[in-house]
């Protein structure tokens, strides 16, 4: 599984969101500025994440975007469903794949099935509050 620019900067922007929730709208130039991303490559990853109701947008003086859920709530493993094309390990057990010819006698394809619900889970099973707390005693530890 190799995960994007697309989902590691939607992850990073989720938690820039969730840790300056007390301001409000947060404009999408001062989130591109605070990650170096491009505003115009930012705003097309958070289009799908306002579609699917994770952020809120708005236009004009005092608009930008801001986390809808807590942060306790918002998973990482639904992030990434959302930014990534597939999360998978093998092709043949991405969504849409077409079945293959040898799945009825390949002796791989049960550890590949157990592989891809240990990640999923384990990327369900974090949220943004988790990453936050992370950084905060990663920069403690400095």
């Amino acid at each position: 599984m190799l995960i994007s620019t697309r989902g590691r900067y939607a992850l990073r922007v989720l938690i820039d969101l969730a840790e300056h929730q007390s301001e409000g709208y947060v404009p999408l130039s001062r989130i591109a500025a605070r990650h170096e991303i491009s505003e115009k490559y930012l705003e097309a990853i958070l289009k799908s994440l306002v579609r699917d109701k994770l952020l809120e947008g708005s236009r004009g003086k005092g608009g930008g975007y801001k986390l809808l859920l807590p942060p306790e709530q918002v998973t990482v493993g639904r992030i990434l469903r959302l930014t990534e094309p597939a999360l998978g390990t093998v092709s043949c057990l991405l969504p849409n794949a077409e079945e293959c010819p040898r799945c009825n006698e390949c002796r791989t394809l049960p550890l590949w099935k157990e592989l891809d619900a240990m990640l999923l889970n384990f990327l369900d099973s974090r949220s943004l509050a988790d990453l936050m707390r992370n950084e905060k005693e990663a920069a403690q530890a400095r």
